[in-house]
């Protein structure tokens, strides 16, 4: 955690400044960086320094190539600090490590034959990260655990009050991490932290209004932001996108009496056309884009048309400059872009569709983890005074 030695708000929240501009932007130099926060010279030297000496950067000597004058040592965050990022799913569990300068230094998916429960997904993680701290992870520190669960999550504390396809109910999965670890651990909704990874260091990167939608196993979640700040709702809530009825403007569309948008446009629907048991998003990208059977086109462009129109009703109610899709729905959507980008924009206003952009998730089968690491890195290095 980022500490200050004269116990001084604004001391902390420059030092969280300068700390959080590296990582998310790259290293900078002393120079850079005064540029970039507004702060003078002098400071950045002594916020730097304290930084060096609490671990969480390092300073390295910078490329004198076509420089003129004493170079300014460049500040980059330090890789051996490291967020465990969780992402619990019906049929595996993905669990990275992923290091303040954005390096995913280890991953595994633990694929699973029944429904994980909140303790054992806690078991396999504290399994994990103790083979990790004796192999992969020596000599690093770890900060803390992100969880990313397919589920409404309670803003206040992280509990999951439900998740559904998990047959989670009120999981204070957190503090069952945390024990198993012995790491500070942070719950969000896996939507959630995938908006968050996508508008930080995705598709949706400099974009301050987006609308980002995940597809998995679990089903279809949403996330939305607004002027740059993730929109939580009186609860934490907000944006359960796959929950609500779907538009379908033709009757043979439907297959689920009176469904719900992941009824209609699911995963397990293109799983069963395929003739798949399971897959991760690699294998069936690869089956839907080298498929040539008529039942596979038919579902696929059944599935765009719907997710069309719940685009194009976001799209009316929100006006995001931005539309990310993650998951099966990024692999649905990447098979014909132009004519899902079309059917979106003829059921949009026009003044909504003008500048919106439709986009896969740039951080492909990362992005909840990157998310999930990144809601550790934001509560324990980048605290608010």
């Amino acid at each position: 955690m980022v500490t200050a030695s004269r116990g001084d708000g604004m001391r902390r929240a420059n030092l969280a400044l300068v700390l959080r501009t590296v990582h998310r932007e790259g290293p900078r130099s002393r120079a850079a960086l005064t540029e970039a926060t507004g702060l003078n010279r002098s400071t950045i030297a002594d916020l730097v320094a304290e930084l060096v000496g609490d671990g969480l950067v390092l300073e390295r000597a910078p490329d004198p190539v076509g420089r003129v004058g004493r170079p300014s040592p460049t500040v980059a965050p330090d890789p051996r600090v490291v967020a465990i990022a969780v992402n619990p799913e019906v049929d595996a569990l993905d669990i990275g490590a992923l290091a303040l300068d954005g390096t995913l230094v280890a991953r595994d998916r633990v694929p699973q034959t029944r429904l994980l429960t909140p303790e054992r997904t806690a078991e396999l993680v504290g399994e994990r990260v103790a083979a990790w701290r004796r192999g992969t992870l020596r000599g690093r520190r770890l900060v803390g655990v992100g969880v990313a669960v397919p589920g409404p999550v309670r803003g206040t504390d992280g509990l999951v009050r439900t998740a559904p396809h998990l047959e989670w109910t009120d999981a204070a999965i957190g503090d069952l991490i945390a024990s198993a670890t012995g790491l500070p651990t942070r719950v969000g909704n896996d939507a959630a932290l995938g908006a968050l990874a996508e508008h930080l260091f995705g598709a949706a990167r400099g974009a301050h209004d987006l609308v980002y939608l995940n597809g998995g196993a679990s089903g279809i979640g949403g996330a939305v932001i607004v002027g740059g700040v993730l929109l939580g709702g009186a609860g934490g809530y907000a944006g359960e996108f796959g929950r609500n009825r779907p538009g379908i403007l033709a009757p043979a569309d439907r297959r689920s009496t009176d469904g719900v948008l992941e009824d209609e446009v699911s995963r397990a629907r293109l799983l069963a056309v395929l003739g798949l048991d399971e897959a991760d998003d690699a294998i069936l990208d690869e089956a839907l884009r080298t498929s040539s059977a008529p039942s596979v086109r038919d579902e696929t462009e059944r599935q765009r048309r719907i997710l069309a129109t719940a685009l194009a009703n976001a799209a009316n109610v929100l006006n995001p400059a931005v539309v990310v899709l993650g998951g099966f729905l990024a692999t649905v959507a990447a098979l014909d872009m132009d004519a899902l980008d079309a059917a979106v924009r003829a059921q949009t206003m026009p003044a909504c569709a003008e500048d919106l952009r439709l986009r896969v998730a740039g951080l492909g089968e990362n992005r909840l983890l990157v998310g999930a690491a990144e809601a550790v890195f934001e509560a324990e290095l980048f605290p608010s005074p």
